[in-house]
C-alpha cells in the first residue's frame, strides 16, 4: 500500500543542531597472548593467521618478480597482464576474512590478490573435507584440481585445497583455461563464488554499489551472511561508492519495510585505506579527510558505525569484524563503513617508480612490517618459535614454486586456442538460458493476481485498438503500450519470488509514466521500492543482485539519464558473464524511457550507445503486443536487456495483431525484425515510435505517388535477424532506415551498411539512413525540425532514392547538403 510518513512543519522547522558521535581511532590494544586468554582464539588459529599473511606476501612476491625480472626462482616467464600488488596489506586483508564463511561475501578492486587469496584461505579452513573435495571436484569438472594434484604429495584434503586456490587464482592472472575464469578475467576480476570471493573490479570503486546490490539480495531473499565491499580510500571520491553507501543507507529498510525484512542492509564497506590513490596521496593533496572513517557521518545517523583500524596488526582487523558483523546480523543495523589502516610497498603496479613518495617513507613502513611484527607477538606469547615461522615460510615458497611452474605449463594450463576455435569467446557473451524462476521460495505479493484493481480494469478493456467496423475505441478503453508492459511484470512477480523492481518514483506514483501503477497495492516494500535519485546505484546494485542469484527490473527514468550510470551499463553490467567464463549469469532488464516535448537533456534516442557495447542486448518495442511478448521474453531470460520505451507510445492501442493482445502468456523472440505493412516498391526499416510516421508516410507514398511500401519494425537491436529485411529488399530493391537517434554513429548506419553487404545485388539504390539532427534536442515545439516526420520520408525517397513526380521537397536531403553538414559538424 502506499506509504504513510506525516512530515510535519513544526518539528522540521525547530531549532537545534546535528550532533555527531566520537569516531573510534585504532582503538584496539590487546596482544596475542592477552587474545589467547580470551579463547577467541586456539594457538593453531594464531599461527593459520601468520601462515596465511606468508602465503599473500609470497605470491605476490613472485608476480613481482615475474613482472621486473622476467620470471621467478630462475624459471623464466613473461606476463604483459596487469599486476597492481598489495605488499604490505596482507594484516587487513586476512584480518578481514577471519570472521568470514563462504555465506559471506567479499567484493574487491583492482588490487585484490590479497583479499580473494585470504577469503579462500579461511574457507578451506571451515569447509569439511567432503564439501570441499565437492568443491574442487565439480569445478570445471575438475580440470583446475586435477592440475593442481601433479605437484601434491600427499596430505590432508585442506593443504590440497590451498594448492588448488593457488593454482586456480595463478592460472587466471595467467589466462590459462584451468584458471577460476577460463582465463577471460585476469588479475583485475579473479573470484571464485564457491568460496563467496565474488568479482573484483578493474573499474576504481567500481565495488561499491555492486557489493551493496549483492547485500540486497541477501536480504531479500533471507540468505545467511553478509557483504563486504574491499575499496581503497582513493575510491571514497568515487560516484558508485557514494551512491552506493547512500543507497544502503536508505531509511525505508528500517521505517518502510515491514516482518523480518525490517532493518539495515548486512554490508561493510571495507576501505583497504594505503594512503595513496595511483599516484595521488589522499591524505593531505586529493581528499579532504583526515581519517577515511569521517565519511561515515554524513551518510545516517548511526554514521555507518566508523570506526579506524590499525590494519597492521591482524587481530585488530578481526576484533572489529567479530563486533561489526553482529551489528549486521543481530542487530540488523548496517551499513557499516570501516577504514582500515595499511600500506602498499610496491607503486600502483610494477611500472610505478613511486616518485611521488620519498624513501624514507616506504622504509618507516617497512620498518614495522605487519608479519614480522606479528611473527614476534607469536613468539613472545609461546604460541611459535622463530624456527617454527622459518618452517612455515619455507613450506610456502615450495608450494608457490610447484604453482608457479604448473599455471606457465602450456600443456597443463592451455589457453583459450581462438585460432582453431575463433568463436569461442563469442559462446561466453550471453547465457540464452530460459527460466520461469530463480527462486524456490513462495513469492511474497500482497494478494492474489486477480483481486488487483489494476488487473480488474484491464480486464474490461478492449485488446484491440478498433471496432469490428475500423473504428477505433478512445483511449480509455484501449488496452495500451503502458498495459501490455504491466501484465508482463506482474506476471513475472506472482512467478518468480527472487524478482525485485526499482528506481525513481516506481512506488506510490506508479512509476513515472503509469506503468507500475497497481504494483504498489500488489507488492511489499521489499520487492517494489523507490531507489534515490543515483542512477550509478541504481544499476550497480541491480548488477550485484543478479550476480548473486536474483533477477531485477531496474529503471532508469529518461534515456538520457544513462549517462549518469554510464560505467554501471556499458562496462559492468555487459561484461561479467563473459569475464566469469560464463559462470555468472545476469538476468537484469533495464527498463528505459526515451522522451520528446522535454528538451535538449529529457529528449534524446540513445539506442545506439547500448547497442554499440557487445554483451547487452538491447530491444525496443512499439506495439502493446510487442511490448508485453518481449518484456516476457526478456524476463524468462538470464542475459542484461536494455529495455527501451517511447514516452510517445504509451498510450497507443494495438493494430497490427489480429485478434489483440492475448492475456495469457506469450514471448516474442529477442532479435525477430516483424512486417507491419506489405509492399513491394519500397522497404522501410524502422526503430521504435518513427514507426507510426512511416507508417503514415507509407500511405501518403501510396495515395499520392502510387508506391507502395513495406514498413518492418525492428523492434530489436540485438540481436538482430536480418533474414526477414533481405527477403523485403529483395523484392523492392530499396530500402529507407529510419529512427530517433541522431543520424551520425548512430545504429541506423550499422544497420544500412550490413544490408549493403548482404544484398547488394538486389538494390537498385544506395540504403538511405533518416535519423534525427544532429543538433540538441530543441523544445517540443520545434521538435518537427529535429525528428524524422512523415514528409521527411517523402523527401528522403525522393532526393536520395527515386524522384517523385510533381514532389516539391521541403527538406535538403541532397548530396551537397550532407557533405556540407559534415563539414560543419551538424
Amino acid at each position: 500500500m502506499p506509504k504513510s510518513q506525516y512530515i510535519d512543519p513544526k518539528e522540521m522547522r525547530k531549532a537545534g543542531e546535528i550532533t555527531f558521535s566520537p569516531i573510534p581511532v585504532n582503538q584496539y590494544k590487546k596482544t596475542a597472548k592477552e587474545e589467547l586468554k580470551s579463547k577467541h582464539f586456539t594457538k593453531d588459529d594464531l599461527k593459520r593467521i601468520y601462515r596465511d599473511m606468508v602465503v599473500i606476501r609470497e605470491f605476490e612476491t613472485m608476480l613481482q618478480l615475474v613482472k621486473t625480472t622476467g620470471g621467478y626462482n630462475g624459471v623464466e616467464y613473461n606476463n604483459p597482464g596487469p599486476a597492481h600488488l598489495s605488499a604490505g596489506q596482507e594484516a587487513a586483508a586476512v584480518g578481514m576474512a577471519y570472521m568470514l564463511d563462504i555465506n559471506d561475501f567479499i567484493f574487491g578492486s583492482h588490487r585484490s590478490h590479497g583479499e580473494i587469496l585470504a577469503k579462500g584461505l579461511r574457507a578451506i579452513e571451515l569447509l569439511d573435507d567432503k564439501s570441499l573435495e565437492k568443491i574442487m571436484n565439480e569445478f570445471w569438472d575438475g580440470a583446475t584440481v586435477n592440475v593442481a594434484k601433479k605437484a601434491y604429495k600427499g596430505g590432508s584434503v585442506k593443504e590440497l585445497g590451498i594448492r588448488f586456490l593457488l593454482y586456480g587464482a595463478l592460472a587466471e592472472i595467467f589466462a590459462r583455461t584451468t584458471g577460476f575464469n577460463k582465463g577471460l578475467g585476469g588479475s583485475m576480476h579473479t573470484f571464485f563464488t564457491p568460496f563467496g570471493i565474488y568479482p573484483n573490479n578493474a573499474i576504481v570503486g567500481g565495488s561499491g554499489s555492486i557489493a551493496v546490490g549483492a547485500a540486497l539480495y541477501k536480504k531479500v531473499n533471507r540468505k545467511p551472511g553478509i557483504v563486504v565491499a574491499n575499496i581503497g580510500d582513493a575510491s571514497m571520491a568515487r560516484g558508485p561508492v557514494w551512491e552506493g553507501m547512500t543507497f544502503a543507507a536508505m531509511d525505508q529498510f528500517k521505517q518502510l519495510w515491514e516482518g523480518d525484512m525490517k532493518g539495515g542492509l548486512p554490508v561493510i564497506i571495507n576501505i583497504m585505506d594505503n594512503q595513496y590513490g595511483m599516484g595521488g596521496q589522499t591524505r593531505g593533496e586529493t581528499m579532504g579527510f583526515d581519517f577515511a572513517a569521517r565519511i561515515g557521518a554524513g551518510v545516517n545517523p548511526e554514521q555507518m558505525h566508523a570506526e579506524r583500524v590499525d590494519g597492521f596488526n591482524p587481530l585488530a582487523v578481526i576484533d572489529a569484524y567479530r563486533r561489526k558483523k553482529a551489528i549486521l546480523e543481530k542487530e540488523k543495523a548496517g551499513p557499516v563503513l570501516l577504514d582500515v589502516l595499511t600500506y602498499r610497498y610496491s607503486g600502483h603496479s610494477p611500472s610505478d617508480a613511486s616518485s611521488y613518495r620519498t624513501k624514507e617513507e616506504v622504509e618507516a613502513w617497512e620498518a614495522q612490517d605487519c608479519i614480522v611484527s606479528y611473527g614476534k607477538e607469536l613468539i613472545d606469547a609461546g604460541v611459535a618459535t622463530q624456527a617454527d615461522l622459518d618452517a612455515v615460510t619455507k613450506e610456502i615458497k615450495e608450494i608457490m614454486f610447484d604453482t608457479f611452474k604448473l599455471s606457465i605449463d602450456d600443456e597443463l594450463s592451455p589457453r583459450m586456442d581462438l585460432h582453431k576455435e575463433p568463436e569461442l569467446l563469442g559462446t561466453m557473451m550471453f547465457s540464452n538460458q530460459s527460466i520461469d524462476s530463480l527462486s524456490d521460495a513462495k513469492p511474497d505479493v500482497n494478494h492474489p493476481m486477480s483481486e488487483n484493481p489494476r488487473v480488474q480494469q484491464i480486464a474490461k478493456k478492449e485488446r484491440f485498438a478498433f471496432d469490428k467496423d475500423g473504428k477505433p475505441f478512445s483511449k480509455m478503453k484501449q488496452f495500451q503500450l503502458r498495459d501490455g508492459i504491466f501484465e508482463a511484470i506482474i506476471d513475472r512477480f506472482y512467478k518468480d519470488a527472487s524478482l525485485v523492481a526499482y528506481g525513481e518514483e516506481n512506488r506510490d506514483w506508479g512509476g513515472a509514466f503509469a506503468v507500475y501503477r497497481g504494483l504498489t497495492e500488489a507488492l511489499p516494500y521489499h520487492r517494489l521500492f523507490n531507489a534515490p535519485i543515483a542512477e550509478a546505484a541504481i544499476i550497480g546494485t541491480a548488477i550485484g543482485y543478479a550476480m548473486c542469484g536474483g533477477r531485477v527490473i531496474p529503471e532508469i527514468m529518461y534515456c538520457d539519464f544513462l549517462g549518469c550510470c554510464g560505467d554501471e551499463v556499458f562496462n559492468q553490467l555487459p561484461k561479467w558473464q563473459a569475464m566469469s567464463g560464463n559462470i555468472l549469469k545476469m538476468p537484469v532488464v533495464v527498463r528505459v524511457s526515451v522522451g520528446s516535448k522535454y528538451g535538449a537533456q529529457h529528449s534524446q534516442d540513445w539506442t545506439s550507445l547500448a547497442a554499440h557495447i557487445p554483451g547487452l542486448k538491447v530491444v525496443f518495442p512499439v506495439t502493446p503486443y510487442d511490448a508485453k511478448g518481449l518484456m516476457n521474453a526478456a524476463l524468462q531470460g538470464t542475459d542484461p536487456v536494455i529495455f527501451f520505451e517511447s514516452q510517445r507510445i504509451y498510450d497507443v492501442g494495438e493494430q497490427f495483431h489480429e485478434g489483440g493482445v492475448p492475456e495469457g502468456y506469450y514471448e516474442i523472440p529477442l532479435g525477430e525484425p516483424d512486417v507491419k505493412r506489405e509492399g513491394k516498391d519500397i522497404t522501410i526499416l524502422t526503430i521504435g515510435a518513427t514507426l507510426y510516421r512511416a507508417l503514415d508516410a507509407a500511405k501518403v507514398l501510396e495515395e499520392k505517388y502510387g508506391m507502395s511500401a513495406e514498413v518492418i519494425d525492428a523492434r530489436s537491436l540485438v540481436p538482430f535477424n536480418y533474414e526477414k529485411v533481405l527477403e523485403s529488399v529483395k523484392k523492392t530493391g530499396r530500402i529507407i532506415i529510419a529512427g530517433d537517434a541522431t543520424s551520425r554513429g548512430s545504429f541506423l548506419n550499422d544497420l544500412a551498411r550490413n544490408v549493403t553487404e548482404l544484398a547488394f545485388d538486389e538494390l537498385d539504390a544506395p540504403p538511405v539512413v533518416l535519423g534525427s539532427r544532429d543538433w540538441i534536442t530543441p523544445a517540443y515545439e520545434l521538435e518537427y525540425a529535429f525528428f524524422p516526420q512523415v514528409d521527411s520520408f517523402i523527401d528522403a525517397i525522393h532526393e536520395k532514392i527515386v524522384p517523385l513526380k510533381g514532389h516539391v521537397p521541403t527538406r535538403n536531403y541532397t548530396d551537397a547538403e550532407q557533405i556540407r553538414r559534415a563539414k560543419a559538424g551538424i
